[in-house]
């Protein structure tokens, strides 16, 4: 396992996305502050969460356990964003580049579960 997760390639990739999805809902309607922006908030916030939480447990059980909740909460993220897209609440190509950096975190989420596995 990495030294510490911040030398994670899948945290640091799950921390741009965080960015990007504060960014994405900035422009959303305020009536939606305390719901759906915040889901989706919550969510993304979640995913490098759980990744470090797991990784800061020194047991490869346990980083199992958090990498599907991340992976949980990565799967909550696009639902909510393909929402907020039919909602028009964010145009196609912001929806399109959040839903990219979602399929990459996920590749990269898959593989690191898939790695411990074995």
């Amino acid at each position: 396992m990495a030294q510490h997760f911040k030398d994670l390639v899948v945290w640091q990739k799950a921390m741009d996305l965080v960015t990007s999805v504060y960014r994405v809902t900035e422009g959303f309607p305020k009536r939606e502050v305390y719901s759906l922006t915040d889901q989706i908030r919550r969510a993304a916030v979640s995913i490098p969460s759980n990744i470090a939480e797991g990784q800061a447990h020194y047991s490869k059980a346990e980083f199992f356990h958090f990498l599907r909740h991340a992976s949980g909460s990565l799967a909550e993220l696009e639902t909510q964003i393909l929402l907020a897209e039919r909602l028009e609440y964010t145009d196609r190509p912001q929806a399109e580049a959040l839903l990219k950096q979602i399929v990459e975190v996920g590749k990269l989420l898959n593989g690191l579960i898939n790695s411990l596995k074995k």
